[in-house]
């Protein structure tokens, strides 16, 4: 199951998308810090594809394949040093897959910020600084004990201490790893720690109405260029968190309604489900019986074996033969 953690500054929309996605009534209020514990939900992913094998097949019951979302309390400039709520919560998604950013890009005077007007390209520096100095307070304490364990001639801890300390040098600037260019190997020592800014990062630009519409502002313009000029290969989600909102009030046949009526072709979050998925190099296949129809989510290029191991770890150790049939047939 794919999980993805989302982080913000208070007030950007975080827990009125969470609510939309998973129309869970999370806390949402205009105020900072309204979203104290996670919210946790869990919501199915769309694919008419699931649809229309159900309807040929005729199953006693129909199962989607599900995302988990994992809302926290905003984060503000200095949580590091406990301004705001701290960042203590950030644990609550250090074993999540991805990191779904929200950023404000739009101006609304109704809507307070908890900085001195919108700036997403700031914003979005905040944010990056802080979870980078959450992980620092992690690396240092594994780099104090990997430090003394290679004193005593351990060979295991020789070899990672040198990961360990460049991933310390890069935190201690505020910068976070995703700009480190570490190597699969040197991901592969940091993997333990579950550190926030190892893991793959979306961001969902909370845009008006006209920007999903096509027509771009000059906030959501900066985000890009900003996110481009830092060599970071991420892919930014325009989404309203108004209208998601709107969306989550109507019945499933009125959406593709309202949508047309705004000119905008898909629910922001059928785009973030797929951009997670394109993410972390996800699939889905499906199995199909009279008992069942499902769609289960593997890795791009996974297996047979891998696959039915998926639904059972027996099925991939036991795993003989399977009869595969591409959907298009």
């Amino acid at each position: 199951m794919l999980k993805l953690g989302i982080v913000g500054l208070p007030n950007v929309g975080k827990s009125t998308l969470f609510n939309a996605l998973t129309a869970a009534k999370a806390d949402a209020a205009n105020y900072p810090f309204c979203t104290v514990e996670p919210n946790v939900g869990m919501v199915e992913v769309p694919d008419p594809r699931l649809d229309t094998l159900a309807a040929i097949v005729q199953p006693k019951r129909t199962v989607p394949a599900v995302v988990q979302f994992v809302d926290i309390a905003g984060l503000v400039k200095g949580a590091a040093d406990g301004e705001g709520l701290g960042n203590k919560f950030l644990s609550n998604i250090r074993e999540t897959d991805a990191i779904i950013h929200v950023v404000r890009c739009f101006d609304d005077p109704d809507v307070t910020h908890v900085m001195s007007g919108v700036d997403p390209v700031r914003d979005r520096e905040v944010i990056e600084f802080e979870l980078a100095l959450a992980d620092l307070g992690v690396v240092e304490k594994r780099l104090d004990k990997t430090q003394r364990a290679a004193r005593t001639g351990d060979a295991e801890a020789k070899g990672e201490l040198p990961t360990l300390e460049r991933a310390h040098s890069f935190l201690k600037e505020g910068r976070a790893l995703w700009h480190a260019g570490l190597t699969p190997d040197q991901l592969a020592v940091l993997q333990p720690l579950t550190l926030l800014t190892t893991k793959p990062v979306l961001y969902a630009a909370n845009v008006t109405d006209a920007e999903l519409a096509g027509h771009e502002g000059p906030y959501l313009r900066a985000l890009r260029d900003a996110v481009k000029a830092s060599g970071e290969h991420a892919e930014i989600v325009p989404f309203s968190a108004k209208i998601e909102a709107e969306l989550a009030e109507l019945p499933g046949e009125e959406r593709a309604e309202f949508l047309a009526s705004l000119g905008i072709d898909s629910a922001g979050l059928d785009r973030l489900i797929r951009a997670g998925y394109k993410l972390l190099g996800l699939q889905t296949y499906f199995t199909a019986g009279v008992k069942e129809v499902r769609a289960w989510t593997i890795p791009i290029g996974a297996t047979a074996p891998q696959a039915a191991g998926v639904i059972h770890t027996d099925f991939e150790r036991g795993f003989i033969r399977a009869e595969t049939i591409a959907y298009d047939d």
